[in-house]
């Protein structure tokens, strides 16, 4: 008899939970969405380059070390971002510029993310971020989006996306990514 044989498919349920972040409806049906599942051998460095921004950061990003400790005990990583290319052309002035010609006109600036983007692009990944977490409670996997791990991927390179959030992923008995100091 094999004990606790419940994470062996831990990968399995990972990409089941990315299917539900790709089907999720998108600002007129264009899919802009990046997903990816964290190999075992990148948890180090994405771990390590979220203490490294910890320490660039300061005091008020302590939380980038905390959040690295829990990757290393989750058994499993996703990442979902979103390729932010062009505008949804509605003119909105959600991303702080009159037009979507004028926003898109704007020199690309690289930080935790990269920008400015159209605000529709960031609500497509929100909503794949709820589908992926939705899904994943349907499946009784512990989880938590977590914006530095997003931050971290796309510093080290692990992902091309504009903006990205990480979902780690963990069967216990205890969801391990709440009450945590």
């Amino acid at each position: 008899m094999k004990l606790n044989p419940e994470s062996d498919i831990i990968d399995i349920h990972a990409k089941t939970i990315l299917v539900a972040a790709r089907t999720a409806p998108k600002t007129k049906g264009e899919d802009n969405i990046v997903t990816g599942l964290v190999e075992n051998d990148e948890i180090e460095l994405l771990a390590t380059t979220m203490e490294t921004i910890a320490s660039k950061k300061g005091d008020g990003f302590a939380f980038f070390k905390r959040d690295a400790q829990n990757i290393r005990n989750a058994d499993a990583v996703i990442l979902i971002g979103v390729k932010a290319l062009g505008a949804a052309g509605l003119n909105c002035s959600a991303c702080g510029f009159e037009t979507c010609g004028e926003m898109l006109q704007q020199e690309r600036i690289e930080s935790d993310y990269r920008g400015p983007n159209c605000v529709f692009k960031s609500i497509d990944l929100g909503i794949a971020l709820g589908s992926a977490v939705a899904k994943a409670k349907d499946l009784c996997i512990d989880n938590r989006i977590m914006y530095s791990v997003g931050t971290a991927a796309r510093i080290s390179k692990l992902i091309d996306a504009d903006v990205v959030c990480g979902i780690p992923l963990n069967v216990s008995g205890k969801n391990p990514f709440f009450d945590r100091r």
